[in-house]
């Protein structure tokens, strides 16, 4: 079976949730002979069968949700156009299932389509004050979702923001760096000429058993304040792994990543990072080239690295 994702399982518990309540409903309004309200029960519980099912198979959840919010509120409004307002309750749980399935702003849209679409259905059958009532509570509720879908959302991105640096440095780190490999080789982006620097602290084992890990820990956090100083906003910067960083350079052709690798090499040796002690790098580079996949181009850069230090380390090797 598929993993599925957070947002199918919400979509399918929503969906399932749907059928369970609404389904009882149709079935005891045909026996009742209500033919035009259960018709329109029975055409929700097929709708979102049928999305579920497309879900199901192809994973395509942006377009389901949205499809599935629609119908819900075009499900509640027919009903309550049938009925009356004496099922006006129904409009309360669609409306807050919409900030479950889509983000906050789309949600908040199709309630307030929806939301002037009820008001013109009641208008007329519903006394003023009635109406008033209903009309400011669905709209507190509507307000309190997006809020609460809002907060939410940032406090989603953070944590995920949180998840990808490095505890030590502040730079990205693993997860940060397979997600900028995944985005880098995405269609859209192909073509966009990048760079590849691996880069590793000579020696590093010698300063923290030398001079401690504290100070060790203090030199990495240093050295990646003095990198991020030069490399540009597009670019991006990870720590791989012990004393071993990638830099990510974008539109940055061979020539100018060897010059820049050159300055990094030569801005780490004439800079004390540790008083009395010369800390260098070694530098692995490599452009993308077309039809190589991620694994590949890191491996020709780590490689580039591996001959960097077999020359005597504080050196820059470039991929042809």
């Amino acid at each position: 079976m598929l993993q599925r994702s957070k947002e199918e399982t919400i979509l399918f518990m929503l969906g399932g949730s749907t059928i369970v309540s609404v389904l009882p409903f149709g079935v005891v309004r045909i026996l009742q002979g209500n033919w035009v309200l259960a018709a329109v029960d029975l055409s929700i519980v097929f709708m979102i069968s049928a999305i579920i099912v497309f879900v199901w198979f192809t994973q395509k959840i942006r377009a389901a949700s949205i499809l599935a919010t629609i119908f819900y509120s075009i499900g509640m409004l027919a009903s309550v156009y049938v009925k009356g307002q004496v099922i006006v309750y129904w409009v309360y749980p669609t409306m807050i299932a919409a900030f479950f399935m889509l983000n906050a702003r789309e949600a908040l849209l199709i309630n307030t389509v929806s939301l002037s679409v009820l008001m013109e259905i009641l208008f007329g059958r519903m006394s003023f004050l009635d109406l008033s009532s209903v009309a400011i509570t669905l709209v507190l509720i509507n307000l309190f979702s997006y809020i609460f879908s809002y907060r939410t959302n940032l406090q989603h991105l953070e944590l995920n923001h949180q998840a990808e640096l490095d505890f030590l440095t502040g730079v990205g780190n693993r997860r940060a760096f397979n997600r900028k490999m995944t985005e880098l080789f995405r269609p859209h982006n192909a073509r966009i000429d990048a760079c590849l620097f691996v880069l590793d602290l000579d020696h590093f084992k010698y300063v923290n058993d030398q001079f401690g890990h504290a100070v060790g820990d203090q030199v990495l956090v240093k050295f990646c304040e003095l990198m991020r100083s030069r490399i540009r906003a597009i670019d991006s910067m990870f720590r791989f792994g012990g004393e071993e960083f990638v830099i990510v350079t974008m539109r940055t052709d061979q020539e100018s990543a060897k010059t820049l690798a050159e300055e990094l090499r030569s801005l780490v040796e004439t800079t004390v990072l540790i008083p009395n002690y010369q800390v260098t790098v070694s530098i692995g580079v490599a452009k993308r080239c077309e039809a190589e996949c991620s694994d590949a181009w890191f491996q020709r850069a780590d490689g580039m690295l591996y001959e960097a230090k077999q020359s005597g380390r504080n050196q820059v090797s470039m991929a042809d």
